[in-house]
């Protein structure tokens, strides 16, 4: 019996991970979990926002599994992964009667606030849920053809204060278990 190894495509999209704290702690937590994984840091390839758009689609055609990792700014991804949809998701490769390459193909959200996710419901500051933020995901998954897995989200990240020990390892705590959570996802 043949084992196929599960191919993951890490779309990371901070405009500045080096400075992270949130998607930079998730990202080093989920490496050890030892997936098969090509990391694709889009801030650091395009920073003239110039997406090699055949390069793009060549990673997408070798992965099983698409992660976009991402801070939400303005209840949305960054700008440059908005781009990298328009630019690399075309008609035709994505979607479109002959547009197949992504048939089948988890795809995965794996995003950080700044406001707490208790902040995101009906009647919240935030108005919506989490949920209602991704449906844009999910439709993206539906019209390539994708297998929408869902999101992981972990909140907080504005209002927690680092000089003191029990809510920094709180938060490291939640971060660390937002990876285990995504690498659960991806092989589940």
């Amino acid at each position: 019996m043949h084992c196929k190894m599960t191919k993951v495509l890490y779309i990371i999209a901070h405009p500045n991970i080096e400075q992270s704290f949130g998607n930079k702690t998730i990202i080093e937590a989920y490496k050890k979990f030892n997936i098969d994984t090509e990391y694709d840091e889009i801030y650091k390839l395009y920073p003239d926002s110039k997406i090699n758009v055949k390069a793009e689609q060549e990673k997408l055609n070798k992965a099983d599994v698409v992660v976009f990792q991402f801070p939400m700014y303005w209840y949305n991804a960054p700008s440059l992964l908005r781009k990298w949809f328009e630019d690399v998701l075309e008609h035709g490769y994505a979607y479109g009667s002959t547009g197949k390459a992504l048939k089948d193909k988890k795809l995965i959200v794996s995003l950080t606030t700044g406001a707490p996710l208790d902040a995101y419901k009906e009647g919240g500051i935030q108005s919506y849920t989490i949920e209602d933020y991704t449906k844009g995901f999910h439709q993206l998954a539906n019209l390539c053809s994708m297998k929408w897995e869902g999101f992981v989200a972990t909140g907080g990240l504005t209002f927690f204060i680092k000089d003191k020990p029990e809510e920094y390892k709180a938060m490291i705590d939640s971060l660390e278990k937002h990876a285990k959570q995504l690498a659960d996802k991806i092989n589940a």
